[in-house]
């Protein structure tokens, strides 16, 4: 076992039993001993690498598949510290059963923080509402942050560097704070951990009929969403979204969804078209590198407005017009891709008739445009039709630009 965190876990302890194990003061016991003693300071992150690849005598660790990987580095029965590291993770949005803190050791992090009003419970496993950032920062190592259980505490992380190393103090367990539900904006949270086996093995066998591409797919995923009750068919409707789109089908499911459950569907087209965004957002992360490009999609997925987002660019970049840093981080990933000019998954329109060579500085031109908030065009738009000022203005508002726009 690592000497440093053998010795954390312990001063913890202490301290924690003086408080009679209360559940309510573990999170400030926990960050006070993680701000006394940072483990962005105190640990070797070689040395401990090497001790933990060594030395048989760690302790238990879990099956646990959060974290890449997840180490146990001290353990208690009634707490226990994880070192997670992070290679390309974003975590969804999730509140906890278990309370403590985070440190940030290595790397940096987007931490967004929601709250979820007017909640109406479904059924034990999902719950409609309305899912709403109440603040956004970035953490940098060193950082530390309270966890506490159960709703008041929702909040995301899109790690930043490769990797990026957590020091987690947790509890076991907390009582009567789960169940431990994820949440979709902008209107569902659900347990990601419940197992109805029935309707996994129904969706498994339409994935047959999909990639067989069996003629059957949409008339069955329409009588089944006209039939099943509301988590089921939110469910097979979140699992279908792509071929049903592929097949254009998808107003059509959405409008049995919605006559199937009326006021309840109210939010569902809005939550599984942003879910679709930020798995857009997740899939460009795999293949972009470079830590700056990676922070702007970090931007991108969690900055609810644009405010927020040049706020953000201003802190990591102060000595740069955060406008300006936005605008080349855009120029440098426009490409030519198949479709034509693409600045990430933002498409030039192709009824804007612009020689091909001019597409690019024109499609970041238009942007500038559009971010300046101003209704009269500039130079560089002057010569295109209100239509196709119009068509740009619509491919930045569908991509994962459009927090830029509006």
């Amino acid at each position: 076992m690592d000497a440093f965190f053998k010795q954390l876990g312990g001063i913890i302890l202490e301290r924690w039993k003086c408080e009679n194990f209360s559940l309510a003061k573990f999170p400030d016991i926990a960050c006070l001993a993680l701000d006394e003693r940072p483990p962005a300071e105190h640990v070797d992150l070689g040395a401990f690498m090497r001790q933990f690849l060594f030395d048989d005598e760690q302790p238990a660790q879990t099956d646990s598949d959060f974290g890449q990987p997840e180490l146990i580095a001290f353990s208690h029965p009634r707490f226990y510290i994880q070192v997670l590291f992070w290679l390309d993770g974003t975590t969804a949005i999730h509140q906890h059963e278990f309370s403590g803190a985070f440190h940030v050791m290595h790397g940096s992090s987007i931490h967004a923080q929601y709250e979820f009003d007017n909640a109406q419970t479904v059924t034990p496993y999902l719950r409609v509402g309305n899912v709403r950032m109440k603040h956004i920062e970035l953490l940098e190592t060193g950082r530390t942050v309270p966890i506490v259980s159960g709703s008041q505490d929702i909040h995301s992380l899109f790690h930043l560097d490769t990797p990026s190393i957590s020091v987690v103090v947790r509890t076991q367990h907390d009582p009567g704070t789960g169940p431990q539900l994820n949440y979709l904006p902008p209107h569902i949270a659900m347990d990601p951990h419940s197992t109805d086996m029935l309707s996994l093995r129904r969706r498994q066998l339409l994935d047959v009929l999909e990639q067989t591409g069996n003629e059957s797919y949409a008339g069955v995923m329409m009588d089944m969403i006209a039939d099943l009750d509301f988590e089921r068919g939110f469910h097979m409707l979140r699992h279908g979204m792509g071929h049903l789109q592929y097949l254009d089908q998808w107003d059509a499911a959405l409008a049995a969804f919605q006559e199937r459950h009326g006021k309840l569907a109210t939010g569902v087209a809005a939550t599984l078209s942003e879910e679709a965004r930020r798995e857009s957002i997740k899939r460009m992360r795999g293949t972009i590198t470079e830590p700056d490009h990676r922070f702007f999609l970090a931007l991108l997925m969690n900055a609810p407005t644009r405010a927020d987002l040049l706020a953000l660019v201003a802190q990591r970049f102060p000595d740069e017009t955060p406008t300006d840093k936005v605008l080349r981080w855009v120029e440098e990933l426009t490409e030519i891709t198949d479709e034509g000019v693409a600045a990430l998954d933002a498409i030039f329109p192709q009824t804007v008739e612009v020689d091909a060579e001019e597409q690019p500085e024109l499609f970041v031109a238009a942007l500038k445009h559009f971010m300046s908030g101003s209704k009269k065009p500039t130079s560089v738009l002057k010569g295109l039709s209100a239509q196709d000022v119009k068509e740009l203005r619509t491919a930045f508002a569908e991509s994962s630009l459009r927090v830029l726009t509006v």
